[in-house]
């Protein structure tokens, strides 16, 4: 029997939406090769949307770090959930993408269930945690990285890795530098400003509001500034309208990161994926990430073991962009700061570069593509 006649079933485990995302588009990229493939997992609309049967929608509940203990019950019954189907059903593969604090649960369950696993986004042990290259090492039969530099640091730790390229960067333009921002005309009093608060309910919760502190901050001293917010679904959306402060005039869209950030002269953004959609848009920003500043003296500094945390600053050795990680709770520092670089066009014209050419190598591969042809191997 050909292989593409074959009836396979392959399982994918998506705990938040940039994930939901990535899998979304591996999904259409398998179904245009013709293989008679059944997707089903847990995830959140664009799976589904995909043609991915979702046991469970887990998106909505994303969270991050320490922030997620609140949800351990549900996780944990979650994963016996998903034990149980591993161990009662034909599954031919399965994929489980970032979030591996959850998804390390899933594999072992498909270690023992004598499934195969595909790692789709390596987990970040080279910046903490780095104890969990053991498990990697243990449940994980074929790793797929979207950073570089990560390839030969998995490899050198025995782990079967491959560079795939960046999911987020798929649809990227032929030529980035297209994108590279001209301020020669540029003024702050039009200043038009990007407002980027994450995709997950924690980071929500803990930067929007002070995002719309710091633009009207800036709306003060420049009359004529003009703000977007972007959210990644319309039920975030909802609530960025439904909680904006009296005194901002804002417009939304709708998971258009990129495009925002090509229409902005300036962008604040929450740590995490968007930083580097930013980034290949040229757009000069502040990165912000919000933390219980007691947890962070107890946990964070213990755990983190890279100098910057921002994925921009660490695939740049250096502090190409402000990060305010943790900023805690003044936004006096960050207003300051974004002030001086909207004062200084020539500084804004190099960060513009920099930002395109350091994320320039990452678009050279399609990740969705790339991560498809090993879902194949895989299978065969």
């Amino acid at each position: 029997m050909p292989e593409e006649a074959k009836k396979y079933r392959v399982f994918i485990s998506a705990a938040e939406p940039s994930a939901d995302a990535h899998c979304a588009g591996l999904i259409t990229a398998l179904q245009q090769r013709n293989y008679n493939i059944e997707f089903i997992g847990v995830g959140g609309p664009k799976m589904a949307e995909a043609g991915c049967k979702l046991l469970e929608h887990t998106t909505a509940r994303a969270a991050m770090m320490y922030k997620a203990f609140g949800q351990v019950g549900w996780y944990y019954r979650l994963i016996k959930r998903i034990t149980r189907f591993l161990n009662t059903n034909k599954v031919d593969l399965v994929i489980v993408c970032d979030s591996p604090t959850f998804n390390f649960h899933i594999a072992k369950a498909a270690k023992k269930a004598g499934i195969r696993t595909l790692f789709y986004v390596a987990p970040q042990c080279w910046a903490w945690a780095a104890r969990r290259i053991r498990k990697l090492r243990k449940y994980c039969d074929k790793l797929c990285c979207i950073l570089p530099f990560e390839q030969d640091w998995f490899s050198q730790r025995a782990i079967d890795t491959t560079y795939v390229g960046n999911p987020l960067l798929d649809e990227s333009q032929a030529d980035p530098h297209s994108y590279r921002k001209n301020y020669a005309d540029f003024e702050p009093r039009n200043l038009r400003l990007a407002l980027m608060p994450g995709s997950r309910a924690a980071e929500i919760d803990s930067l929007w509001l002070p995002m719309q502190q710091i633009a009207l901050r800036l709306k003060q001293k420049h009359p004529g500034a003009t703000f977007a917010a972007v959210a990644v679904d319309a039920e975030r959306e909802q609530i960025l309208r439904e909680t904006q402060i009296p005194g901002l005039e804002c417009q939304y869209t709708i998971g258009a990161v990129a495009d925002a950030a090509n229409a902005a002269d300036f962008a604040l953004v929450a740590s995490g994926s968007a930083t580097l959609q930013v980034a290949a848009a040229g757009c000069p920003m502040v990165i912000m990430y919000q933390s219980s500043r007691i947890l962070w003296h107890l946990l964070g500094w213990c755990v983190v073991k890279t100098k910057y945390l921002s994925l921009v600053n660490i695939l740049a050795s250096r502090e190409m962009v402000p990060e305010f990680m943790p900023y805690f709770s003044s936004i006096e520092p960050i207003v300051q700061t974004v002030e001086q670089l909207l004062k200084d066009k020539d500084k804004l014209v190099q960060i513009s570069g920099e930002l395109i050419e350091l994320v320039e190598p990452l678009a050279e591969k399609k990740a969705r593509e790339e991560v498809a042809k090993m879902v194949i191997e895989m299978l065969r």
